[in-house]
Order: C-alpha cells, then structure tokens, then sequence
C-alpha cells in the first residue's frame, strides 16, 4: 500500500477546498435557501472538484491497476461534469440521469464491469445473460442518486461516504482486492480532507458534483469488490450502504403512499425526520454516521458468516430497520404496521 498516495490525497483535498470555494463563487455555483434546505445563507457547492482533483492526484502516485481503470476514470469524468453543470446551472433530472448514464455505460462496456453470474447458496450458478448490463446500469445509478439524496446536512454524504468507503476497504483486504483497497481508500482520504470545510457549520457543500461522484464510486468500487460471488456475499454492499440505499426506499414508499412521483423531493428524509423530533444538526449527522457504522460493521460480520447466520442477520437487521423506520415516520405517520401489529398483541 502506498502511505504518500493517501497523504497526498488527504492534504491535497484540504489545501483545495478553499481555492474551489472561491470558484463557486465567481462561476456562480452556489446554494440559495428554501423551503427544503436547513440553511439560512447563499452557500458554495462544487466542493466535490476539490475531492476529484485531491483523488486523482493520490491515484497517479499509487498507479492501481486494473483492466478497468481507464473507463473508471473517463465514466467518473463524465459523472463530474454533470456535477458541475447541475452545481452551476442546476440542470434537469433528465439531463442529470442521461449523464449518470453515459458514465455507467462507460465502465460497463469499456470497463468490464458487470455482474455476470453469482453463485447459489445451495449448489449451482444463476447466469443474468442479457439482464446483467441492465442490472449492473440500475445498480450503479441507483447508487449514484442514493448518495445524493442524503446530502442534506453539513457533512452527511461525506461522512457516510467515508464510512462505507472503510468499509470496501476493510472488505477488500480480507478478500485480497488489491485495487479495490487502494482506489477506495484513496477516495476516502480525499474525502476526509474535505470534512475539513464541510462538517458543521459548513462552509463549502459538496454539491452534486461531490455527491454524484462518490455514488459512482461506491457503487463502481463495490461491483468489483464482489462480481461474481457467491448469493448471500451479493448482499455485502447493500448492508454495507444500508442508510442511503433504505432512506431511498422509503422515500420512494412514502411518496407512493401519499400519492405523489417516487423521486419527487420533499423534507421527510431521515436527516429531516430526525431533526423533526428533536435532535440537532451535528446530533443528527453524527447519530446517522453511528448507524451507517453499524452497517458497515454488520457487512463485515456478514462476510464471514455461515450461511445461515448470514440470513439470520439479514432478518434481524431488516426487522430493526423497519421498526426504526416506523418509529420515526421516515415512510410516512401514518405507516406503522409492525408497530400496530405489536400494540394489538
């Protein structure tokens, strides 16, 4: 493992997040208050040019290689610039998905990536055939949104980010994922360097060219990680990226049940609903972080499981989900039926 590509990378993000914040201002990438936001002031975005550049700096110092690189690096180019339109001109979610699109499409064909088959916990290979591109594509822009509807408070994304970035590292040693390591440390170092500026009270967000970035990442780090494994290991990175992929979720069911467009934006996301009942904004961001934690400790622990320990664990992480989700009304008030189900017993 090359230390200088990390320190490189982690002192580079500090020393550029002041100057990329002096951009965001005179190219007018900024963040005005509204109903939605928590802040009460113009804001700059486009902190996430400042992890890119910090990012690619630690990479050419530790040159990882894989068959891959090349297109990980031209689809995160593309994903950035769509950052930095949306950041600068805040362009539609159309345009926005085209982008995530293209630079999906790009690590897949050109890149390899993709989940050809997973092994059966009980014998046998389940080949995807022609629904592997389409699953892959889901999987990585799915990612790529989750990671950007949770930034919503001061260092949120960027400390979850980092969490499950940990975690992929973590993962990756135990399996021997040499890239996989080094590409997701270096990303969590450049990441690191930004909370600098960005925890609260924040002075530069991330924007979606942070936010986008980081989804692609994670999503792309964690396809190599664990392509072609065995069927409970394919669960590793949803339990590892259990708070932005289950607040999506249950975005999506909330919205479904009030009748309005799944990914219509509102201010019933789990940053919100924990604020709502009392909490503070560095009490919020830092009782999410303890749970994305606790996610990534789970993957680990499931990792190594047997079998059936595995799918015990699964079982009891989604009933304590959904009991933490009903308690706090993150699907909605009136959405509570393991809660009614215990009170009638």
């Amino acid at each position: 493992m090359n230390y200088l590509a990390l320190v490189v990378a982690f002192v580079a993000s500090i020393l550029l997040t002041p100057i990329v914040k002096r951009l965001a201002y005179r190219i007018g990438a900024v963040d005005k208050p509204n109903y939605r936001k928590v802040h009460n002031h113009v804001m700059p975005r486009l902190g996430g040019l400042a992890i890119f550049i910090a990012f690619l700096m630690g990479i050419v110092i530790a040159q990882p290689m894989d068959d891959s690189m090349i297109a990980i690096l031209i689809g995160s180019f593309v994903i950035v610039v769509t950052g930095i339109l949306d950041d600068m001109f805040e362009i539609t979610p159309k345009a926005k998905l085209i982008g995530q699109t293209i630079a999906a499409a790009i690590v897949i064909f050109f890149g390899g990536v993709q989940i050809d088959f997973i092994n059966l916990p009980f014998g046998g290979k389940l080949f995807f055939g022609y629904l592997s591109i389409p699953l892959t594509l889901i999987w990585i822009v799915g990612i790529t949104n989750a990671i950007n509807l949770i930034d919503g408070l001061d260092g949120l994304a960027a400390g979850v980010s980092t969490i499950a970035l940990i975690t992929l590292a973590t993962m990756a040693f135990i399996m021997s994922n040499v890239f996989v390591l080094v590409m997701a440390l270096i990303l969590a170092a450049s990441t690191c360097g930004f909370l600098f500026y960005n925890f609260h009270p924040a002075k530069i967000f991330m924007g979606d060219t942070g936010a986008l970035f980081l989804g692609f990442m994670i999503s792309v780090l964690a396809l190599l990680g664990f392509k072609n494994v065995a069927f409970v290991s394919l669960v590793i990175p949803i339990v590892m990226l259990g708070v932005p992929i289950s607040d999506t979720f249950f975005a999506i069911v909330r919205r479904l049940l009030n009748k309005q467009p799944p990914f219509s934006p509102d201010k019933s996301h789990l940053h919100h609903r924990l604020m709502s009942i009392g909490f503070t904004h560095r009490q919020t961001v830092l009782l999410i972080y303890g749970i994305a934690t606790m996610f990534g400790l789970a993957a680990i622990i499931f990792s190594m499981a047997k079998l059936w320990g595995a799918i015990l664990l699964i079982a009891v992480i989604l009933i304590a989900i959904e009991l933490f989700v009903e308690a706090i009304g993150l699907a909605g008030q009136n959405y509570r039926p393991l809660l009614n189900l215990v009170r009638k017993k």
